[in-house]
């Protein structure tokens, strides 16, 4: 594809560009095919529409389907001469022929030509000394030289000087005046300059013609006053390529012209003179130019002759309408075979790379485009700023020493900051451009961050690009997809890519510009994520507004202002330099009193921005422009006022408004064929266009193209080009022209009106069809406004990019709410597209948005959702299939479906009618299994890679602190709900934080013995006391006191007390007695002999002893609690009494029910807290008395309580990982929280929530206590259970805890609830169903096996245990139900299941094979037809036991433990399982080996579960991966694999799929729907990070196995599993995402 622009000397290379060493040209590959059409006005205007109806739309088509944006640029369009008498259209068209061959990938020029020549229009500019010559030629004709005099001026601001012709409007005013009472006027002014423009023609004519022959001109200048404005377009269009033009050429010839047709029935396709007759110069002139492009342009000239009917064409006429046909054919072929000739090639590369503009197929393994196009965007903008500028060499200096003396040591950021517009960014552009040249070897990277807007960035995009880039640079890893998945992690890999430079010994520059346009994401603007340290050979550089949030954010964040560099005002001479460097790249210049009034506008400020604007301005006077009409502003907002006035009145306020205010809207600009469109839609301009004309075709009305030229060229100062994706959109260059415009043009009403037109458009609404405008001298009108469809989908695998760019924040604030739940929120395609395309974080944000302003819960849910899934998106590099991500919305929304039918109801049934039609084999989901949002939990904190031990919040700055035991210290904002801080330093656990000081520090206590303090303002240690407490301490016996002058720290046995500064330890002591607390500044301790004692540890006094009453022996201590305010200590000993000892001696006992692990008192108190196994009991103590007035049962041991402030709610965390909300008053059960999937070892209340946490797992809960209850997630079973079984439906659950399992639990999956708790008399060893027979049966350690009916679960049968009491290793169920097969430690054994009087029993055993001691024990078994037993052991041994023949039979072993053998529902095949990659499909009607399939896993192998389908057609595996796998039993090919949130543990058939329990208790219910015919280039790997292999047998006619091996493998990849495993075979098939 063609690049613009083209490369400057092309010798930069991408490590040059990365690291920041460039040129400034931005290189960025077109996707742009833009077409200038060149035509007369009138003669070729049946054709333009023509073409315009037929052709334009086919290529359009055509190009999308490619990847390319077609636009095309018709002048001629829609008017019938050029409006305005400014003399600019030559020049405007010349310009536009030259944007479109520079941006054009393609074909760039469409020559029309009939038999008119065209306007021969007077010249506007003429070179001083051409314009002198010619005059002397006409010395002779004094009038001739004053009329000449009289229009042309000599302008002597530009350079050189050059003489201007002046408007017509200048000498005839109502030339332009449309208005119906100056038609007189108008129309004699008219006739006068038709008058007055022949006779400057001929006079210049004659000049030229003398002067030629004189050899003082050129021919070539002379021929200038003769050609047309066709003819000059033709030249730039065709004849200015060095090869062949990319062009195409329609020539009409009219063959006769009949007697009676006289000149004025031929005056719209002919050139006539004034006089009305036949032009014959023109007509001769039009005769070369037809000769000299049949000569040279054979290849792409079409040739047509018509005859004109009645001078015109018609298209009713059906001669007329063929030749109409035949033009639009041969443009629609012509085009699109040279579109396809020179860019098709590079299309189809870059859409194998991912490269192509909306595509989402992508090739892994290629530097990021993006990154590199980004790089050079910024490069290009920074190189742009940087000629500019002048001044600041003091500050560039200061900044540049700064760093120097930096270089070697550990230092912070500098800091730029100044007033807006205040040229911050152009100097941190010079200084890049300084640095790039002394830092040789260095890599300097540049972020302008003000570059996209109105588009704030978000900090992950900033952080994420920059690192990108340094690692790209430095040859360091690029970041892997986990590594930049959230805010945290970016965090974490930014600051270790910083130390990874440092240590290199590479210098870095980053300069990261305006961090105050940051978006607010992660509360960007606070800084948190600033490094306030940085390593040596580092630098960092930033800047932003002095009166912006981020600036007072950064001061507080500095401790001294050495860092803080201020760009001030510039001065008088500063602004002189600029102005002439300016004027002078300009080619232009300014009178003297133009100059001062310039530098007299511009010194009050000192504002680069303001003396650019006026700049802007300046360069467009003449010399001879009087002061009195230019107006300046005194500041920058002045100065946009009076540059709107200007363009409104050559323009038109509405033309002027609309167009900028589109831009202002666009969220990342517009396509210009985008404004042309939307201002087509508008009506006010079309209105305000048409105000005193009727359209040239009423029934299709478009904005005139040259009238957005025209204003076009008047805003390039304003206006910049935006490349992304080698699409070139149009913005404003600066944000203070989109508030200018929004403050003047954007009312509520047109804001609301703009919005509306802007989302419409994206909607495609009205393509195809007509709207109705209102024009004046016209009834409602229909028209066509022939804009272009806009799809979701441009081709398979092909986006619409701008839609997915505009659409949701176009209908979200145009107040299209129902439209934009329809489309977007509501569409699963629609989510799927935009994430597969622009990144599933861009539809996040999308409906971060829809919720600020939309009060629906269904919105927050999908977006919930999203956050949810994009875990799964990261890992796989953002290549989730459709298929995948379908199903993975159904199966996390699938059972809210019913309560959010508006929104997510539709969603599920988009994704399961899609399901149920895809052409590839797939799981559809019949009920939520993996995590769904909504509910309770509000936010997971994470930041920790340990267990959470102890946590504390600071009320005043809503902060968090947690400790975990890999010895980190974390911080979170509970406001933002993010990490601020990770606090390392502590080498063993934390066993202790405290907040103080207003939450301004905070203290931790951890097992490595130190105590440390820290400052929760910028993260950094104030203190470390190294041995603290004894190492290896546990957070039980570890406890912190701060009193008003102290810090205590104790355990049972031990007293350390210092300052409260931490600066001195005062005491140090090794009690010989039990430390109960701190009570003030006393310590309480407890003697053997039961004698309590309070003493000062600093001074030693000692303020009370008392012996403890009813210690008749040795007490031991249970628990203890002090109460600081009441002045009391409560212990619990194992006499079974509570003791409160207060601070004056006085004690008194109570007999105590607990013996508690958990005892702590309220804040205020007034109630004490015990918990003892599963029971939690509150104690009002307000009194002396010890009243106790509640006892909460818990299913599992309790861990965790608090009781909120004003005493009404109580929260407890258990074993079984719930978090409980019960009624202090009652005793009633609020809520159970369920999603921790760890026991609950901590909680608190916070501003109405709860926080959780566990020290089993890293991250931290925070839970509503007022949510919707409708989306509430439905609980599971705990996570994690020693042993499971689950009925075929999945409504029943049985499932025996790993901490209690003498006790089997019944749950029923559809309230989400314990039924029964059945308890056993050993603890269970495993677990089976009868499903038909509905019968759980229980093996236990004793070697009993209990069987419950479902039905009468009381009604338990007993097997008994064998005589040598040996335990129950395994149990199974035949298909049919009618035997039973135990497995003991020593023997195997079959019983019969019958009936009896209508109620199962168990005879038996029927038969009985001993195991020798040297046997290993089974560990998983299936019991098959005929009274045969396969079984697998925990060595990988797999035998097949005949019951009827008392024989066994060795098959093919495992090399590691079987975890799964299970048979088929027709009793023909068996699958067994290991812990390895290895599982075995066995036939055995007979018995054969008909495939050994390997599956390999990213991180984990091994096959945990297994179930067959109804039809025994599939096998579907759960592996330790997380993975469900489906096989096919027929072939053994891998049909699918499908990611879970955890290992599935249990599977049983349920219809053509399965029921299935997940580790973490979810149930997981999915059918299975597989084509008759799978595409050989299926590939069931595409979405998962694993390999496979199926070895399977070959099948001779006598159906004997033969050794063979096939290889099953839809990859055409190929790679051997021993990179990943220990099987050593032959190649096996690979997909890793590419």
């Amino acid at each position: 594809m063609a690049e613009r622009p083209a490369a400057a000397g092309g010798d930069i290379s991408l490590q040059d560009v990365l690291r920041g060493r460039t040129d400034g040209a931005e290189r960025t590959s077109s996707c742009m095919i833009r077409v200038f059409v060149s035509s007369t006005f009138t003669d070729m205007g049946s054709e333009r529409k023509a073409l315009l109806e037929k052709a334009y739309p086919e290529v359009l088509a055509f190009c999308r389907s490619l990847g390319l944006v077609f636009e095309v640029v018709d002048p001629c369009w829609g008017i019938r001469s050029v409006p305005s008498g400014d003399h600019e259209a030559c020049e405007i068209f010349l310009q536009e022929i030259k944007n479109c061959k520079r941006i054009s990938a393609g074909p760039a020029f469409i020559a029309l030509l009939g038999n008119r020549y065209g306007v021969r229009a007077l010249p506007r500019l003429i070179p001083e000394k051409q314009f002198e010559v010619l005059l002397s030629k006409l010395s002779k004709n004094r009038e001739g030289v004053k009329k000449l005099n009289q229009w042309f001026l000599k302008d002597d601001n530009a350079v050189p000087p050059t003489y201007v012709l002046q408007p017509i409007t200048a000498h005839f005013p109502h030339y332009s005046d449309l208005r119906p009472e100056s038609g007189p006027q108008r129309d004699k002014n008219v006739l006068s300059w038709r008058c007055t423009e022949t006779q400057l023609l001929q006079l210049l004519r004659s000049a030229a013609t003398d002067a030629e022959a004189a050899g003082d001109i050129t021919a070539e200048q002379k021929q200038h006053f003769f050609t047309s404005v066709t003819e000059r377009e033709f030249e730039e269009g065709l004849w200015m390529d060095d090869g062949e033009p990319s062009a195409l050429i329609f020539v009409r010839e009219i063959p006769r012209q009949r007697a009676r047709d006289g000149p004025k029935r031929f005056a719209k396709f002919m050139d006539l003179t004034a006089g009305g007759l036949l032009d014959a110069e023109a007509q001769g002139l039009l005769t070369g130019l037809k000769s000299r492009l049949y000569a040279t342009f054979q290849k792409i000239l079409n040739l047509h002759c018509v005859e004109l009917c009645k001078g015109s064409i018609d298209p009713k006429r059906k001669e007329h309408a063929q030749y109409l046909d035949s033009v639009c054919e041969q443009f629609v072929s012509q085009m699109t075979a040279r579109i396809a000739a020179a860019v098709g090639p590079s299309v189809e590369r870059r859409r194998r790379r991912g490269k192509v503009w909306g595509s989402i197929e992508e090739e892994k393994g290629e530097i990021s485009e993006q990154v590199v196009e980004e790089v050079e965007r910024h490069a290009a903008m920074s190189s742009e700023l940087c000629r500019g500028f002048y001044g600041r060499e003091g500050l560039l200096g200061k900044l540049c020493l700064a760093m120097w003396e930096s270089t070697n040591v550990h230092h912070g950021p500098l800091v730029v900051h100044g007033a807006t517009g205040m040229g911050k960014t152009a100097l941190l552009c010079k200084l890049a451009q300084e640095m790039r040249r002394v830092l040789e070897a260095g890599v300097v990277v540049v972020r302008l961050l003000s570059v996209r807007h109105p588009q704030r960035p978000d900090i992950d995009h900033v952080l994420c690009s920059v690192c990108l880039q340094i690692c790209l640079a430095c040859g360091l890893a690029p970041p892997t997809p986990p590594m930049t998945s959230t805010h945290l992690e970016l965090l974490r890999l930014f600051r270790n890519v910083l130390a990874e430079v440092s240590q290199q010994g590479n210098t870095l520059l980053v300069i990261l510009d305006a961090l105050d346009q940051l978006s607010d994401q992660h509360h960007a603007h606070k800084l948190r994520w600033l490094p306030a340290d940085l390593p040596p050979n580092v630098h960092l550089v930033v800047s932003m507004d002095t009166n912006s949030e981020a600036f007072a954010n950064m001061r507080l964040k500095s401790e001294t202002l050495e860092s803080f560099f201020e760009v001030e005002r510039l001065s008088r001479d500063e602004g002189k330099q600029i102005m002439e460097s300016y004027l002078r790249a300009s080619q232009r210049t300014l009178t003297p009193e133009q100059s001062d009034a310039v530098l007299q506008s511009f010194a009050p400020a000192g504002c680069p921005l303001h003396l650019k604007l006026i700049l802007s301005a300046a360069k467009r006077w003449t010399s001879f422009t009087p002061l009195t009409e230019i107006h300046l502003g005194a500041n920058t907002q002045e100065m946009m006022s009076q540059i709107f006035l200007m363009l409104e009145e050559k323009h038109g306020k509405e033309l002027v408004g609309a167009a900028l205010g589109y831009i202002t809207l666009a969220r990342e600009g517009l396509l210009e064929a985008e404004l042309r469109d939307l201002m087509s839609l508008d009506d006010d301009v079309i209105s305000e266009v048409y105000r005193y004309s009727i359209p040239p075709t009423p029934s299709l009305i478009r904005l005139p193209s040259l009238l957005w030229a025209r204003l076009r060229r008047d805003l390039e100062d304003q206006l910049e080009e935006r490349w992304t994706g080698g699409v070139a959109a149009i913005a404003f260059n600066n944000r203070r022209l989109c508030e200018a415009v929004s403050a003047r043009y954007l009312t509520s009403e047109r804001r609301g009106r703009s919005l509306r037109i802007l989302a419409e458009y994206f909607l495609g609404r009205w393509s195809g069809k007509l709207k109705p405008v209102t024009l004046p001298g016209l009834s409602l009108l229909l028209s066509d406004r022939k804009v272009p469809p806009q799809p979701l989908w441009f081709a398979p695998g092909l986006a619409n990019v701008r839609k997915l760019q505009e659409l949701p924040y176009q209908l979200l604030h145009a107040g299209l709410w129902e439209e934009l739940q329809q489309e977007v929120i509501g569409s699963a395609e629609w989510l799927y597209c935009k994430s597969r395309v622009c990144g599933v974080s861009s539809v996040i944000q999308d409906l971060d948005q829809c919720c600020q302003y939309m009060d629906c819960t269904e919105t927050r849910l999908v977006r919930d959702t999203l956050v949810l899934i994009k875990p799964s998106l990261d890992f796989l590099d953002g290549h989730m299939d459709m298929s995948l991500f379908y199903t993975e919305l159904l199966a996390r929304l699938c059972a809210l479906a019913t309560p959010f039918p508006s929104v997510i109801g539709r969603l599920c049934s988009q994704c399961e009618e899609w399901l149920l039609t895809c052409p590839e084999p797939i799981l559809i989901p019949k009920c939520s299994f993996l995590q769904q949002p909504g509910g309770a939990l509000q936010h997971t904190l994470t930041g920790l890679q340990g267990g959470v031990l102890c946590m504390d919040v600071g009320v005043e700055a809503e902060l968090l602190v947690a400790g975990s035991d890999d010895g980190v210290v974390a911080v979170w904002s509970l406001a933002a709900q993010h990490l601020i801080h990770s606090l390392l330093g502590h080498t063993g656990a934390v066993l202790s934080v405290k907040v103080i000081d207003s939450s301004t520090r905070c203290l931790s206590l951890a097992a490595d013995g130190s105590l440390r303090r820290w400052s929760l303002m910028n993260g950094q240690q104030l203190l470390c006391i190294q041995e603290a407490v004894p190492v290896d301490s546990t957070p039980s016996s570890v406890h912190l006191h701060l009193s008003e002058l102290l810090l205590f720290v104790y355990t049972s046995t031990q007293v350390k007390v210092w300052r409260l500064d931490g600066a001195e330890l005062l005491s140090s002591s090794d009690e010989g007695s039990v430390v109960l607390g701190v009570l003030g500044e006393s310590v309480v301790s407890l003697s053997d002999a039961g004698v309590v004692r309070m003493c000062h540890p600093v001074n030693g006094t000692q303020t009370v002893e008392t012996q403890l009453e009813y210690s008749r022996r040795r007490l031991t201590l249970v628990n203890c609690v002090t109460s600081p305010k009441r002045g009391k200590v409560f212990m619990v000993s194992t006499d079974g009494l509570l003791r409160q000892i207060s601070r004056t001696g006085k004690q008194t006992a109570v007999e105590f029910p607990l013996l508690p692990s958990l005892l702590s008192v309220t804040e205020d108190e007034k109630i004490l807290i015990a918990g003892s196994d599963r029971t939690l009991s509150l104690f009002n103590i307000s009194r002396d008395e010890v009243d106790g007035f509640l006892n909460l049962q818990h299913d599992d041991s309790v861990l965790s309580a608090c009781v909120s402030s004003d005493r009404r709610l109580l929260v407890s965390g258990a074993a079984d990982q719930l978090v409980r909300i019960w009624s202090v008053t009652t005793g009633t059960l609020l809520d159970a929280l369920c999603g921790s999937y760890a026991p609950v070892t901590a909680v608190l209340l916070y501003n109405g929530s709860v926080v959780s946490a566990s020290s089993a797992a890293a991250d931290i809960h925070r839970w509503s206590l007022k949510y919707d209850t409708r989306h509430k997630p439905t609980g599971h079973i705990p996570a994690g259970c020693a042993h499971v079984a689950i009925t075929t439906d999945g409504d029943r659950v049985f499932y025996v805890r790993e901490q209690s399992q003498t006790e089997v639990i019944s749950w029923n999956s559809n309230t989400g609830s314990p039924l029964e708790h059945l308890a056993v008399s050993a603890e269970v060893c495993c677990l089976e169903l009868a499903q038909r027979k509905r019968l759980l049966l229980c093996g236990l350690t004793s070697g009993t096996v209990l069987i419950y009916p479902m039905a009468l679960p009381q009604e338990t049968l007993c097997i008994p245990p064998p005589e040598s009491l040996s335990r129950v290793l395994c149990l199974a169920v035949g298909s049919q139900e009618k035997h039973l097969a135990v497995a003991y430690e020593d023997s195997l054994c079959l019983f019969e299941i019958t009936n009896r009087d209508g109620f199962p029993t168990v005879e038996g055993p029927l038969e009985r094979f001993p195991l020798s001691l040297l046997h290993s024990p089974l560990s998983s078994m299936a019991l098959l037809s005929k009274r045969r037993l396969l079984y697998g052991t925990i060595c990988g041994e797999v035998k097949l036991h005949d019951f009827s023949r008392g024989s066994s039979s060795d098959l093919e072993p495992h090399r590691s433990r079987v975890t799964c053998v299970t048979a088929g529902n027709w009793g023909d095949h068996a699958l067994v399982g290991s812990e390895d990659a290895v599982q075995r499909l066995w036939g055995l009607n007979p018995l054969v080996l008909d495939h050994t399939m390997e599956y390999k896993g990213f991180f984990f192998e091994g096959v945990l579960s297994a179930a067959f389908s109804e039809s025994d057609q599939f096998v579907f595996t759960g592996s330790q991966d997380r993975s469900i796998n489906v096989w096919d039993v027929a072939t053994g090919n891998l049909l699918y694999v499908q990611y879970v949130d955890s290992p599935v543990v249990r599977m049983v058939t349920f219809r053509n799929g399965f029921v299935g329990l997940s580790q973490q208790g979810s149930v997981i219910r999915e059918v299975f729907r597989c084509p008759d015919h799978i595409s050989p280039d299926h590939n069931p790997l595409r979405n998962v990070k694993a390999q496979y292999r199926v070895t399977s047998r070959e099948k001779n006619r006598d159906g004997q196995q033969a050794p063979g091996s096939d290889l099953q493998d839809f990859n055409p990849a190929q790679l051997n599993l021993n990179l990943m495993s220990t099987l050593r075979a032959k190649p096996s098939s690979t997909c890793l995402i590419l």
